[in-house]
């Protein structure tokens, strides 16, 4: 302990916290079974009504750690402990449900300048710490400690909880009093790997993902273990330490209420996070059940009509129904305010302007550049497409559509000119499905592997010529695939209609099940924490990289958590609503085999996909073979916003590619980050060395691109576009009617009910349409890309400037969107469905708005 101070005078600091019973569960109305299989509403012994003034008297102790002053062992002088005083009643910088309080710290000039603290906290209950600011340090400008962290009964840490003012410093310019200090919080976030997570742990740490399924309740549960195998490849996850299951050592047990993360990824403020958290568990274990008794199992609608009947007046549900499942906020919501028994929801934006816009091949196709996945049609390059998988085991799966299937609809030109002059492209699902569809097509067969070929017109939109559907050959899969190949109709109705538009189906469906769980999924929530938990574990929060990311990882960990136990396990809700069922996760650790991590900056991902060509003298350098891309010609924008920032701000701290090389924290983190948390592909060559600047600022607006904009740019589209289930299906339950079939002659009488017989039944439309709405919403205390939660974040006036111009940038790119979309020769940007591409614009309001960019996987 510092000895007794000379000259003492007392230094003034503000305490911002938020009290455990402040964050009031009243405001999302949560039902008392979802917030008790959440464990948020457990009574805490000796937990306090006013959560204001149970921090007053000495019930939180703060001590100060100098950053100037040692003691005989080299670390900094640690101050005697003071506590809480008064409550400061009015304060403008507080945030709903913060409290500040005043408190006192005796200093004199022989403690030097503070550059951490001690905290204890002596109660029974946790409250969260926003920040402590210094204010009256004689000779120096105010000290603030951003926070933003969970902090428990003192008995519960094996180590003090200690916090650092918010000067970022590189390992080797740590004041050297502070370095102890450093090391230790970062010892205490690494673990040691043992045993079972509690919810107060802060310990980052890695494991596979084997908590998907539930062998010990049904054989029928079990499922494979993703990560650690060449079979199944996959990234991993924040490991909980839980118990494995009986009837599988290698598997972890689900958890019976909350998966644990590390406390501090649950943030403290009332989020979209904690809504979506209450809903998905309300929705898989109370919502489904009951939609399943009142649907009658595997029922369609009856027509296109009763499908907007949901949006425009609503389904009449029974009063048992409505009792059972209205204490859930989710659906709650859902419901029309008149008193009536209706369940009703938003009007997807595909039909908000016109009806029956989805069906135009026209619009089917430029979804494919401007809809929720405009991330994987290709240029084709070859004719015929050529598969990748193994011809040993799957035999010859070249496609069947010829030059006369194309030809006919090239406006005069043959397929050697239009592959060279650059207009034809290709949507190719046939290597992700073909493999599974011999288990997704027991006991019946459903759906096919789906190729799409388009051309690029004259006005710069697309329109499709040809579609492959491809089955499992009945022999075996060595011996190939049978393939059949439609093509438009040439009559605008009758029954040569309506097959094509079953057949666009087909391929939608591929498209919605690869977007659910490869572009959305994996790309951006598993793909992105690894680096988180590198990041935490490797990085100290004075680090200036851990700075610049930390923004961009709140909340995924803990949305992740929650998708393992609601939405991706066994029997959860994808499995229900989605055409892959129990193979959809399997499927995503397929396409991981291929997974580039150098692949995900934009501008290599357009040029892999041949729909960008290098050009010095286009703008970012690129010529985009579709010129009105929305999708792309936005994310560029967006891309160089994000780089230059990225830029801007490392060589503010790294002046030389040997500084890079020699910070042995940032050296940790990419070695634990390639190595172990994407360490099924550690031995790959593309992986960046981390030896320039140029490498790391590359892969730091890597991991900030598919944090926030390419998640919005998949993400918040789900309900306007895929709401109308129409529009987009997520499964089939029958092929395409054959001739002479009693279901070809109903096709031919009643073409709305073949299709409706086709895709996604009744109950699973409605809890796909719940989910994705909940997904596709904003939260009101959202942070979006270009700004931050705190303006304190850092002391570095240099960063702050220099974010400003990013966030100003980010300013002038969505008025920039905003006047592409009233451009008349811009095509794309509305399409038939007269939706403007709003993705990529950086701001939205609450709710469910069709734009904005999060700072973070945050839904």
């Amino acid at each position: 302990m510092f000895p007794i101070f000379k000259k003492k005078q007392k230094i003034r600091g503000t305490v911002v916290l938020m009290s455990k019973n402040a964050l009031d569960l009243n405001d999302i109305k949560a039902g008392p079974s979802v917030i008790g299989a959440f464990g948020l509403a457990r009574d805490i012994v000796g937990s306090v009504v006013d959560g204001a003034t149970a921090f007053l008297s000495r019930s939180v102790g703060f001590q100060l750690i100098s950053a100037t002053k040692t003691d005989r062992m080299g670390n900094g002088f640690v101050g005697d402990q003071f506590f809480l005083e008064k409550r400061i009643p009015l304060l403008p910088t507080l945030a709903a449900r913060q409290d500040a309080f005043n408190i006192y710290f005796e200093w004199d000039n022989d403690f030097g300048v503070p550059g951490a603290f001690y905290i204890k906290n002596y109660m029974q209950a946790e409250f969260y710490l926003v920040s402590l600011t210094l204010d009256d340090i004689p000779g120096h400008d105010s000290i603030t400690f951003l926070c933003n962290s969970w902090v428990y009964n003192a008995k519960q840490y094996r180590k003090d909880r200690i916090f650092f003012a918010n000067k970022p410093y590189l390992p080797n310019e740590m004041p050297q009093a502070l370095v102890n200090y450093r090391d230790q919080e970062l010892d205490t976030l690494r673990g040691d790997g043992k045993g079972k997570r509690e919810e107060w742990d802060r310990v980052y740490d890695y494991d596979v993902y084997n908590d998907l399924g539930d062998p010990d309740k049904s054989r029928g549960l079990a499922r494979p273990i993703l990560g650690g195998s060449k079979k199944f490849p996959y990234p991993r996850r924040g490991r909980t330490g839980r118990k494995t299951t009986k009837t599988d050592s290698a598997s972890e047990r689900p958890a019976p209420d909350t998966t644990y993360v590390p406390r501090d990824e649950v943030f403290g403020h009332l989020k979209q996070a904690d809504f979506l958290g209450f809903g998905l568990k309300g929705l898989n274990q109370n919502v489904v059940p009951q939609f399943r008794n009142f649907f009658d199992f595997d029922k369609e609608f009856d027509s296109f009509e009763e499908v907007r009947c949901i949006f425009e007046g609503g389904i009449k549900l029974p009063t048992d129904l409505i009792s059972a499942i209205s204490p859930i906020a989710v659906v709650k919501e859902l419901f029309r305010t008149d008193g009536e028994q209706f369940l009703k929801f938003p009007t997807p934006h595909v039909i908000q302007v016109d009806k029956s816009a989805w069906m135009t091949d026209e619009e089917f196709a430029r979804e494919m550049i401007a809809g929720v996945n405009p991330c994987v049609i290709q240029r084709l390059k070859e004719f015929p497409p050529q598969s990748k998988l193994d011809p040993n085991v799957y035999g010859d799966q070249t496609s069947t559509i010829t030059k006369e299937h194309l030809e006919i609809n090239l406006d005069g030109l043959s397929v050697e000119k239009a592959i060279q002059d650059e207009r034809l492209f290709i949507l190719d699902y046939h290597d992700a499905f073909l493999p599974y569809l011999k288990v997704i097509n027991k006991p019946v067969p459903k759906s096919y592997a789906t190729r799409t070929i388009l051309f690029l017109k004259d006005d710069g939109t697309l329109k499709p010529l040809a579609i492959e559907l491809s089955l499992s050959h009945p022999d075996g899969e060595k011996f190939g695939a049978v393939s059949k190949v439609m093509l438009p109709p040439d009559e605008p109705s009758g029954v040569k209609k309506t097959i094509w538009q079953l057949t666009k189906a087909y391929v939608v469906v591929n498209d919605a099940c690869y977007h659910q769980l490869m572009s959305h999924w994996l790309n951006t929530h598993c793909a992105i924490e690894p680096f988180i938990i590198a990041t935490n574990r490797c990085l100290s929060v004075v680090h200036p990289i851990h700075k610049l990311l930390q923004p961009h990882y709140r909340d995924t960990m803990n949305i992740n958590a929650l998708a393992r136990s609601s939405l991706i396990s066994a029997g959860g809700i994808i499995e229900q609503a989605f055409l892959p069922g129990e193979y959809a996760v399997e499927m995503s650790s397929a396409v991981y085999k291929d997974w580039v991590f150098p692949d995900q900056a934009l501008p290599a991902d357009l040029i892999k996909r041949g729909l960008a060509v290098e050009d010095p003298s286009a703008p970012h350098g690129l010529r985009l073979v579709i010129k009105d891309y929305p999708y792309a010609v936005d994310g560029l924008e967006v891309w160089d916003a994000i780089k230059t920032w990225v830029k801007d701000y490392v060589i503010l701290y790294y002046k030389t590619d040997a500084e890079i090389q020699r910070d042995p924290e940032l050296q940790e983190f990419w070695k634990e980050a390639v190595e172990i948390g994407h360490g099924d592909h550690k031995n790959k060559p593309w992986w960046p060395k981390m030896n320039s600047i140029d490498e790391l600022v590359e892969s730091c607006s890597i991991i900030i691109w598919l944090a926030s904009a390419f998640h919005a740019a998949v993400n918040f589209g789900q309900y306007p576009y895929g709401g109308l289930i129409l529009n987009r299906p997520t499964m089939t339950r029958r092929l395409l009617p054959e001739k002479g079939t009693k279901e070809y002659d109903e096709m031919e009488k009643n073409d709305q009910k073949a299709y409706l017989k086709t895709i996604t039944p009744k109950t699973e439309a409605l809890i796909d349409l719940t989910v994705i709405e909940i997904l596709s919403r904003h939260a009101s205390d959202e942070v979006y890309l270009g700004t931050r939660e705190n303006k304190d974040w850092t002391s570095d006036e240099r960063a702050i400037t220099a974010f400003k111009r990013f966030g100003n940038k980010m300013a002038e790119i969505e008025e920039k969107i905003e006047r592409k979309n009233k451009d008349p020769d811009l095509l794309n940007r509305l399409g038939p469905a007269k939706v403007p591409y709003t993705l990529l614009c950086a701001t939205s309001k609450e709710g469910l708005t069709n734009r904005g960019i999060p700072n973070s996987v945050s839904i």
